[in-house]
């Protein structure tokens, strides 16, 4: 059931993507250009998706458990550490040079456009660096 659950979840995902054409990296980059020819189509999206999942959240963060009845342990949403914020600011970094995110860049993937091979191929290579780093690199300390 957990594999019919992420997939139609992924669905979903990969629709919305299609529909609001966030997959392509120009309309992101509009939405970042704030001083330039800004688009706020990413703003109307980012607010519909919050909008569709705030009652998933209100129900598991009440219940702390899903619809199948299986415990839920939300992340702790008080604790800032360093590994918190060299994560956000890689992410951050790559998506303002970019445009591109892993969700859009698995979709771009498809089209096996060089861009999207670079970046789906840094995403990887990221995975399994953090995963070599020492334990107590990668579990970071409190505070920053």
């Amino acid at each position: 059931m957990g594999f019919v659950t992420a997939l139609l979840a992924g669905g979903v995902f990969g629709t919305g993507l299609l529909i609001s054409r966030m997959y392509e990296p120009q309309r992101v980059l509009s939405f970042l250009d704030v001083a330039g020819h800004w688009n706020p189509a990413l703003a109307f999206t980012m607010a519909g998706a919050i909008a569709a999942a705030a009652p998933a959240y209100w129900f598991v963060r009440t219940r702390k458990r899903d619809l199948l009845e299986h415990a839920v342990e939300l992340p702790d949403r008080s604790r800032i550490d360093r590994r918190l914020v060299a994560g956000s600011a890689v992410f951050g970094i790559g998506w303002g040079l970019s445009g591109i995110c892993p969700g859009p860049g698995l979709l771009l993937l498809t089209g096996l456009s060089l861009p999207a091979i670079v970046f789906v191929g840094g995403l990887v290579a990221g995975i399994f660096a953090v995963r070599l780093l020492p334990q107590r690199v990668s579990a970071g300390s409190a505070g920053v």
